[in-house]
């Protein structure tokens, strides 16, 4: 009788934070973050802004109760350092895609300098074919790889930096720090048909999101080289994510009946709309001031007696 393979089934932890990591090169941002929740054996986690397999950089997982908070980092301005090929046109604007164009380089650095100009401020953007935008359910990549070019309106997006770190001839670096929904390869792809050689996205790597900066990230490296019980200590807590928003102290009533979902009469103690709540047990949520006058639950975490605050 042949023996059954019994299955063992993996018991996650229930754990709450935010880890910022480095990701490398070749590395799908899925794979990145199941790489660190199995090191963490972390139940529930998740990642704020996906970043290319080609590109490396900044990477904020979120796991528990901070999965709440995503959408925060989500919606920031972020900062990329991009490396750009000029001469060289792929069928995905970087380059994992395949060579459809080459044309000879024959752009200076003045020349270069007031093309970048252009990009900056409020501008208009064309989505790339290679996309993960949607159309009629399916995204724009999967009509691409069958060869079909769809139609794209340009969206409105902001660029408020733009910097030219080096040029070398065909290759050049720029910093680029720009709105959600910007595309850095159509920001290449754009380029090279302003100079009329064709470019292609050659290099990236995410350096900021929002207040978050690639310098605080870990490496997949350190985190598999501390102990499993030094690995809970590396997670930044909850709130982290929010402290861009005024803190408000509540006493143990007001905080039961936030935590209830009714909504406070307090004297509004700031003009922004959200504000980071706290009990005597820490980290409440987040609370917004309604026209009503009144203070009502936005998004609250779950497990307050073990949620830490941060100033």
């Amino acid at each position: 009788m042949a023996e059954k393979r019994i299955q063992q089934r993996v018991i996650r932890r229930a754990i709450d934070g935010m880890l910022l990591l480095d990701k490398p090169v070749g590395l799908s941002s899925n794979a990145a973050l199941q790489t660190v929740r199995r090191l963490l054996n972390a139940e529930k986690a998740g990642h704020t802004g996906t970043l290319d397999p080609l590109a490396s950089g900044l990477l904020p997982l979120t796991f528990g109760e901070a999965t709440k908070f995503s959408q925060m980092l989500l919606d920031a301005d972020k900062t990329y350092e991009a490396g750009v090929e000029l001469g060289i046109a792929t069928t995905t604007g970087d380059a994992e895609g395949e060579i459809v164009a080459r044309a000879p380089v024959t752009t200076g650095e003045t020349e270069l300098l007031a093309t970048l100009a252009c990009y900056t401020g409020d501008i208009e953007q064309r989505p790339p074919m290679y996309s993960a935008l949607k159309r009629d359910g399916k995204p724009l990549y999967e009509y691409a790889r069958a060869g079909i070019e769809l139609e794209r309106a340009p969206r409105r997006v902001t660029v408020s930096a733009l910097e030219l770190l080096s040029f070398s001839g065909a290759r050049f670096v720029i910093r680029v720090t720009c709105s959600k929904g910007f595309y850095i390869r159509s920001l290449a792809m754009d380029i090279g048909a302003a100079l009329g050689c064709g470019a292609h996205l050659h290099t990236l790597r995410r350096t900021r999101i929002g207040a978050f900066d690639l310098a605080a990230s870990l490496t997949l490296e350190t985190l598999e080289a501390a102990k499993l019980d030094e690995r809970d200590a590396l997670l930044a807590p909850v709130d982290t994510l929010v402290t861009a928003f005024p803190r408000l102290a509540l006493d143990q009533q007001a905080a039961s009946q936030i935590l209830h979902g009714q909504a406070l009469r307090l004297a509004q103690t700031s003009a922004n709309e959200i504000v980071r709540l706290y009990g005597p047990a820490g980290f409440l949520g987040l609370g917004q001031w309604k026209e009503d006058g009144r203070l009502w639950p936005k998004r609250l975490v779950a497990i307050q007696e073990t949620a830490q605050g941060t100033d």
